[in-house]
C-alpha cells in the first residue's frame, strides 16, 4: 500500500503532462500535415525561411516555388513549408 503512495504522485504528473504538452502536440502535427498534404499547384506558401512564394510544381517530397516577378524558382522540400498565405490576408 505504500507503493501506491509513493507513485500516485508521478502518475498524476504524468497525466498532467500528457493533457497539457502531448495531446495539444499532437493535434498541431495532424494539422500540419494535413495542410501539407492539401497543397497543390499556383497556392502561396511561407516557407520556414521567411520566403513567400507560389507552388508551381509538387512532387512526392518536394515543391518548386517562384518567389518573385523574375520569376526566381526555388525546390524546397515540404517539410520546409510553415504555412499556406490566405487569400484574404494579401
Amino acid at each position: 500500500m505504500e507503493i501506491i503512495g509513493v507513485f500516485l504522485p508521478f502518475v498524476g504528473l504524468f497525466a498532467v503532462m500528457y493533457f497539457m504538452m502531448i495531446l495539444p502536440e499532437k493535434k498541431r502535427k495532424k494539422q500540419y500535415n494535413e495542410m501539407i498534404a492539401s497543397l497543390q499547384k499556383n497556392d502561396e506558401i511561407i516557407t520556414k525561411g521567411g520566403i513567400i512564394g507560389r507552388i508551381i510544381k509538387v512532387d512526392e517530397n518536394n515543391f518548386v516555388i517562384e518567389t518573385s516577378a523574375e520569376k526566381t524558382r526555388l525546390k524546397i522540400t515540404k517539410n520546409g513549408v510553415a504555412s499556406k498565405v490566405n487569400k484574404g490576408n494579401n
